[in-house]
Parts: C-alpha cells; structure tokens; sequence
C-alpha cells in the first residue's frame, strides 16, 4: 500500500465522515446550502447515510477488501458530480468548490484504490 493511497484516502474517509455527521446533526450551514441548491431538508439523512457509506466503504479497501474500496470510490465519486451537477443547475456558484473538492478526493481515492 502507497503511503499516497493511504494518506489521500483517510483523508477522503475524515472528511466524509466528518460533513456527514454535519448533515446529521442538522449543521445550520447544511440546511443553508441544501436550501439554497433546492434539496429538501427529508432527504439530508439519507444522503448523510451515503457519505457515511461511502467512508466505511474505503476504510475497509484500505483494510484490505479492495473491492470494497473501489466501489465505495465509484459511489462518491457519482455522489459528488451529482452534488456539482445541483449547484449548476440551481446557479449557485459561491460555495461550489465544497463539492468540488469532495468530489477531487473521492476520485482520487478511486483511482489509488484501482492501481493498487
């Protein structure tokens, strides 16, 4: 295992785990964005659920169920452009480097998870 795999990896599964706990502690700024961006507020736990998914997904690639990993990865991946995707077309462009840079780390992931 890379020490780049590694490091950039644990660093995706922080901040996933870190935004969904957000999400689910009802973060004043979350209920703002997802407002803003027009998601209702009904679906924020189910998407808290996928982010968190998705950081025990490549938690586990990293302990050794590649696999795992990997799909964890493509499902983050998919997850942020649809984040990205939202914020254009709601035409909200102030704060769209937070998906963006979800989304870079998720695919960096991915694709440390598929070279190894």
């Amino acid at each position: 295992m890379s020490p780049t795999y590694l490091s950039v990896t644990l660093v995706t599964v922080l901040a996933n785990s870190g935004i969904a706990a957000a999400d689910l502690a009802r973060a004043p700024f979350v209920l703002a964005n997802s407002a803003e961006v027009g998601v209702p507020a009904a679906w924020i736990p189910w998407l808290a659920a996928l982010k968190a998914t998705g950081a025990a997904g490549l938690l586990l690639g990293l302990l050794g169920a590649r696999p795992v990993g990997v799909a964890a990865g493509v499902g983050l991946v998919l997850f942020f452009l649809g984040a990205v995707a939202v914020h254009v077309r709601a035409r909200v462009f102030h704060n769209i480097a937070f998906p963006t840079a979800f989304l870079a780390l998720a695919t960096g992931s991915l694709a440390l998870a598929a070279a190894q």
